[in-house]
């Protein structure tokens, strides 16, 4: 599977006043799009309708403007669940990949790739809201996109390295599914910068991963990120189970450490597939004859389908196993589970997001940043 790159977009939809911002100025010098200009952003709507009617296709079609709300945000989380309370920066909405699980999917009357492109405020927002000296924050920008997509166009991850250096209390995390990194490595503000990437099985890249860099592709970018002194984290989410899928995730495990020091591993995450409500028909509409909902699925507390708790506790204990069989210092923590599921599988009694943070807080500082 060829991965996607910025190189293949087709159209680009701009303001002439915003020529010289430097990520506006960044994708003007690619060779290869159309560029649509717009005076104000009531103009955007029409423009982006012409292009979809013309078939341009929507992740082949970036939107560059200001964004309209707060850039900076604790994740909104689950009903009943715990979460790890992750802080989000909204550097971009949509993504060129074509993960078919992805939730991104949900949002049907998005067209294009809506890039922002303007992060002066964030220093202040940073600033005011991330004020306690005892925790570690984990902020990152991978929330509703992939944060080294057209990176080395944007230049947003090289920015907000350099905003977030020498801040004892925060760790940068910027969560990707390629393999785009060498554009990082000469940038000297790493020391608070974590790289992580969302890792799969084989057969689920090849099913459900539509223009991703390949497994091996991510690792080895990981080894390399590592080598120029980043830290990493991995996150597998989703789990997606099929007969043999097991057995698979913990080759995985074996593959990844095979290749990766685990010494410069601050975290690893586990969640399974989940979705809400009408999800499975919007999928299953657009990616017809896709088997991702092959398995049996349920409504959980939240009101969005999982797999049946007793088979999650089973895989997440196994996948703990294995991962603790290489790695004692990264935090393991599982992605919107109730507090029963951490309970069978960790033997720990979580029943907040606060907890959760507060337990990631001290183990961060305990096992990479007592000096």
């Amino acid at each position: 599977m060829k991965p996607i790159l910025p190189e293949s977009l087709n159209a680009v939809i701009y303001n002439p006043a915003d020529s010289d911002n430097m990520i506006v100025s960044g994708f003007l010098k690619i060779k290869g799009p159309l560029f649509f200009t717009y005076n104000n952003e009531d103009e955007i709507a029409g423009i982006a309708v012409s292009l979809k009617m013309s078939g341009y296709e929507s992740k082949r079609v970036v939107i560059l403007k200001k964004y309209p709300g707060r850039l900076f945000q604790k994740c909104p989380g689950s009903r009943n669940m715990i979460c790890c309370n992750y802080r989000l920066i909204n550097t971009r909405f949509n993504c060129m990949y074509d993960c078919s699980y992805c939730f991104l999917n949900s949002y049907l009357n998005s067209y294009g790739i809506t890039q922002f492109i303007e992060f002066e405020s964030l220093r202040n927002e940073i600033t005011q809201n991330l004020t306690d000296d005892n925790m570690i924050y984990r902020v990152g920008t991978g929330e509703f996109t992939d944060s080294l997509l057209m990176d080395g166009i944007t230049g947003i991850s090289g920015f907000l390295m350099k905003i977030f250096s020498g801040r004892r209390n925060v760790l940068l995390e910027l969560k990707t599914k390629s393999d785009e990194i060498n554009h990082l490595l000469s940038i000297k503000y790493r020391t608070n910068t974590v790289l992580a990437w969302s890792l799969n099985t084989e057969r689920n890249y090849l099913k459900y991963e539509s223009g991703c860099a390949s497994i091996k592709s991510r690792i080895n970018a990981a080894s390399k990120a590592a080598s120029s002194g980043f830290y990493l984290a991995f996150h597998f989410d989703p789990i997606i189970v099929y007969p043999g899928a097991l057995e698979e995730y913990l080759e995985l495990v074996d593959f990844l450490f095979s290749i990766i020091d685990p010494s410069v591993i601050l975290w690893i995450s586990m969640g399974v597939l989940r979705y809400s409500q009408g999800f499975k028909d919007i999928v299953l509409d657009r990616y017809s004859g896709s088997d991702l909902f092959s398995g049996e699925l349920f409504p959980g507390a939240d009101g969005k389908y999982r797999y049946l708790k007793r088979d999650r506790i089973l895989f997440y204990k196994k996948m703990v196993e294995k991962i603790r069989s290489y790695a004692l210092k990264p935090f393991i923590y599982l992605c919107m589970e109730s507090s029963d599921v951490w309970k069978s599988v960790f033997d720990l009694d979580i029943s907040t997001s606060d907890e959760l943070e507060n337990i990631f807080s001290i183990h961060l500082k305990r096992e990479f940043f007592s000096k």
